[in-house]
């Protein structure tokens, strides 16, 4: 979810302590800036999530690689994490009998 998403959500991130930050996009073909940019936020990989504070510098920051990245605060972070877990919960074994219920006695 984007920070316009996040601000129509009524969760406007300026007012979050923390936000969390995942690299969405590729880095390959991006400008030198960018990289640098990634590099200082310590987002090395697609689909891994940083913690930072919320300041104008790490905005500023996020600003420039809007693109590339995904914002959340932290309630929905903990809301995708929670929906995750949920959506990879154990669920009870499938079992199947391949035998006929009347041959099981005959052998």
């Amino acid at each position: 979810m984007n920070a316009f998403k996040a601000y129509k959500a009524c969760v406007p991130i300026a007012w979050s302590p923390n936000l969390y930050i995942t690299l969405v996009r590729g880095i390959p073909g991006t400008r030198r800036l960018h990289r640098r940019t990634l590099e200082a936020l310590r987002l090395g990989k697609c689909n891994r999530t940083v913690m930072r504070w919320n300041t104008p510098t790490v905005r500023g920051m996020l600003q420039q690689v809007k693109r590339l990245v995904v914002i959340e605060t932290e309630e929905m972070y903990k809301a995708r994490k929670q929906k995750e877990e949920a959506h990879r919960a154990l669920r009870p074994p499938l079992v199947i009998n391949h035998q006929p219920s009347s041959a099981t006695g005959t052998l």
